[in-house]
């Protein structure tokens, strides 16, 4: 007969022989971010066998073909752009207003080793797919595409239908967006772990309480093909003066500065008086701005601190914003260089506009 302690041990031998077969029954993000990307999971991975079901097939063809249009038309021509006007990148860079857009942060500066976006969707979650059934796994991965198909086709989210794809699924907010550009962009997730931000900047991690009002995150560790590890930071935060200026958004950026910049679709929101904190942020702590009209007003460029280079043609900004028309962007833009890739509101190639601005040393 067994004595308690007996017993006591073999059950503790039978749960660490058990643990890691139960371990490994949970995906890593990783393998759930290539899983959503269409892009088969590590053979070992409980997100493996469903690849087999017609929806997964089927999401995976359409995000094929979708991400090898957008690489030829658009994002290997923004590298030879960057490879060709960019001498000095810093390690970190900011890119306001950015929705989970990390596909354009990485091919206008691929070489930053941090990068911090924001904008005012919330990170929202990723589930364990592996507990959806199969005709809500389906009408998760369509929500996906569905959201994701203006960044897809224009280069920009609109954000209304985003929210509306992602705000009542199995799949919410920001995150499952940025694990599939992740995974497109040929990076590996490391680790995803929620961060907030209190009111002097200061970031914590996981469950930590960083107080009443906390600015809230998500920051995923990754590495592309050459293995050098970097971060990803996405807060949520609203960047109007009376929000932005009692948050610790822009404490804790600038102790990541100086960095570079990334500006395009931002709904002119720089041009208000609104926003004045984040326009002054940007021109203070970046070396270098890149961004279309809806960006930084010309006016607010000091000809003594920056020099500007324009590339492409400016049009009179869309309907949606009248009143934006800056004629001095126009009379820059008569010695502009071409570009052969489209950015922006005006996304087609022969109508869209891209400033560099570098400041002097």
């Amino acid at each position: 007969m067994l004595h308690l302690k007996e017993i006591a041990a073999i059950a503790l031998a039978i749960f660490l022989a058990e643990a890691p077969a139960r371990a490994a029954e949970i995906a890593t993000a990783d393998d759930t971010a290539r899983f959503l990307a269409g892009m088969p999971p590590s053979a070992g991975s409980p997100l493996a066998p469903l690849t087999s079901d017609s929806a997964w097939q089927r999401h995976a063809r359409f995000f094929d073909a979708a991400f090898a249009q957008l690489e030829q038309r658009q994002l290997s021509k923004i590298r030879a752009w960057g490879n060709a006007y960019l001498a000095a990148p810093k390690p970190t860079m900011f890119y306001m207003f950015s929705g989970p857009d990390f596909l354009y942060a990485d091919a206008f500066y691929p070489k930053a080793t941090t990068y911090v976006l924001s904008a005012l969707e919330p990170p929202g979650v990723v589930p364990d797919l592996t507990r959806l059934s199969r005709p809500a796994l389906a009408a998760a991965l369509y929500n996906v595409e569905r959201s994701m198909a203006s960044i897809l086709s224009f280069s920009f989210f609109i954000t209304e239908s985003m929210k509306l794809d992602l705000r009542e699924g199995q799949l919410s907010g920001t995150l499952p967006i940025l694990y599939v550009f992740l995974a497109r962009s040929g990076k590996t997730i490391r680790d995803v772990t929620p961060v907030a931000l209190d009111a002097n900047g200061t970031p914590h991690l996981g469950k930590e309480n960083a107080g009443k009002n906390a600015t809230q995150g998500v920051r995923i560790e990754f590495a592309g093909p050459d293995r050098q590890q970097k971060t990803l930071y996405y807060f949520s935060t609203d960047l109007s003066n009376s929000s932005v200026r009692v948050s610790g958004f822009l404490k804790f950026s600038e102790t990541l500065a100086p960095a570079n910049s990334l500006i395009k679709s931002a709904s002119y929101l720089l041009h208000s008086g609104n926003f004045t904190a984040a326009r002054k942020f940007l021109l203070s702590h970046s070396n270098v701005i890149i961004q279309d009209d809806s960006g930084i007003p010309l006016a607010f460029y000091d000809p003594k601190v920056w020099r500007l280079f324009p590339f492409g043609r400016y049009a009179r900004p869309i309907d949606k914003f009248p009143g934006r028309y800056q004629p001095d962007y126009a009379e820059i833009f008569r010695r502009a260089q071409p570009i052969d890739f489209g950015i922006g509101y005006r996304w087609r190639s022969y109508e869209s506009n891209l400033l560099l601005s570098i400041k002097v040393p």
